[in-house]
């Protein structure tokens, strides 16, 4: 049976070798390998593939007769072959991107336009390029395709997870005026424990006790932070002190949690393209949870109605919920939160709402990302009651930047703030004793 490039993107090959040319910079003359790799796929993405060599094969003859003419090095026809190879085997241009350990996000905002982000600053990779808009919408075909999605006209937004557990965002005409835009944000295992956030200086050792001891108890809490500021990687890594004893809901519009322990539930909404009757939301699945037994609900993000649902678990016996909220710092998260139960179209006066706040939340976590690329908690605060009607809060331990090293680095430092925090006695009375130091260092 003869076969085309565009049946061969289907082949699954287990021994897949890696593509090891990827210093793009070696070579003279960028501009004709692109159009040489251009020319390629072009011609090969109808043509039948003979039945009587092999695959590489194929693609080797092909090579030869697009470079027919051009003194090309055997470095150069390898890089060519490694190009096409990722096109059958791979992802495109981006397979090298989404092997590297190193990077983070990958957006591809034109064929020529790819931004990257290692260590938290995004850079413009002038080694990747594709074909034309087609070659992306292709590429991110290929990549969602085994999650039982599709992206086209009638179609023209994707947010899914792929197998590793990264999360990619695409958005096709009509919706997106200048062409497809695509973000995959990468899936990082090696962050995974509250040690490694202490290394690098996230926090310090005594707030991550503190939380450790805050999740132990069964505290509420709300991380809040902006985009890409390492919400869902501190909420994993908050929810790994939770004991194997306990029955564990997480819920999520695309399972990102690597949660380690026995018992854990993960849930998942599903979106739809053509009917909202058949859509299942975060709040449908807050509302089922508590009909599941859960000792823990973990919700992925709050953003919308289903804030009032997770506030209710919070005040009826669900104690240890943990969340996320898109704010930037504790004041807003709460302002934010006012807002979401509004949308729900609950008439509860401002007040009773505030009241609700703060009878449901323990603590507040805020996580920044700085201007230097890493990622700090910035805050670490309580709820009091409310104060002429307002929520005011008390801060446990926050971080203040003083200003920038001469490479650019964050200066600063992380304070605890004095006094006793109301919610360390609920810690202590939940039989949780060692971080007694912390507050009472005399004792």
């Amino acid at each position: 049976m003869k076969q085309t490039l565009k049946d061969a993107f289907d082949i699954k090959l287990i021994d897949k070798k890696p593509v090891t040319i990827n210093d793009y910079d070696i070579f003279p003359d960028k501009t004709l390998l692109d159009n040489l790799r251009t020319q390629i796929v072009e011609n090969l993405i109808d043509n039948e593939m003979p039945s009587d060599i092999t695959l590489n094969e194929w693609i080797y003859n092909e090579i030869d007769k697009a470079i027919e003419g051009y003194d090309l090095s055997n470095l150069e026809r390898s890089h060519l072959f490694n190009l096409i190879e990722n096109e059958i085997n791979g992802y495109g241009p981006i397979s090298e991107l989404l092997n590297s350990k190193n990077i983070t996000e990958i957006m591809i905002n034109s064929p020529d336009e790819i931004y990257v982000e290692i260590d938290g600053v995004l850079t413009k990779d002038e080694s990747v390029s594709f074909i034309n808009d087609e070659h992306i919408i292709r590429t991110v075909q290929r990549l969602i395709e085994p999650l039982g999605r599709t992206i086209d006209a009638t179609n023209p937004m994707v947010d899914s997870r792929l197998p590793d557990g990264s999360r990619i965002n695409a958005v096709i005409p009509p919706l997106s005026t200048k062409g497809p835009v695509v973000t995959i944000r990468k899936f990082k295992d090696s962050m995974t424990n509250i040690d490694e956030l202490i290394r690098i200086g996230s926090l310090t050792p005594n707030m991550a006790r503190f939380l450790d001891a805050a999740v132990r108890s069964k505290c509420n809490m709300i991380i809040c932070g902006g985009t890409g500021s390492g919400k869902t990687t501190l909420l994993n890594i908050l929810s790994g002190f939770i004991t194997d004893k306990e029955r564990i809901i997480t819920i999520e519009d695309a399972a990102e949690l690597k949660l380690n322990q026995k018992h854990v539930i993960s849930l998942e909404t599903r979106t739809t393209n053509y009917d909202s009757d058949h859509e299942i939301t975060i709040r449908d699945l807050v509302i089922n949870s508590l009909r599941m037994r859960p000792d823990r609900i973990i919700v992925g993000e709050v953003r919308g109605k289903e804030a009032f649902d997770m506030l209710q678990a919070m005040n009826t016996g669900h104690d240890g919920s943990l969340t996320t909220l898109h704010a930037n710092g504790p004041v807003d998260a709460l302002n934010r939160l006012e807002t979401m139960v509004l949308m729900g179209g609950f008439e509860i006066p401002i007040k009773a709402i505030r009241e609700y706040i703060v009878s449901a939340i323990d603590l507040i976590v805020n996580i920044e990302r700085m201007s230097d690329g890493k990622r700090k908690v910035t805050s670490i605060c309580e709820l009091n009651e409310l104060e002429n009607d307002e929520i005011k809060v008390n801060e446990i331990f926050s971080f203040s930047q003083k200003g920038l090293t001469e490479t650019g680095e964050v200066n600063g430092e992380f304070t605890k703030h004095d006094g006793i925090p109301k919610i360390y006695q609920k810690i202590k009375s939940r039989g949780i004793l060692d971080i007694e130091d912390i507050f009472n260092p005399e004792k």
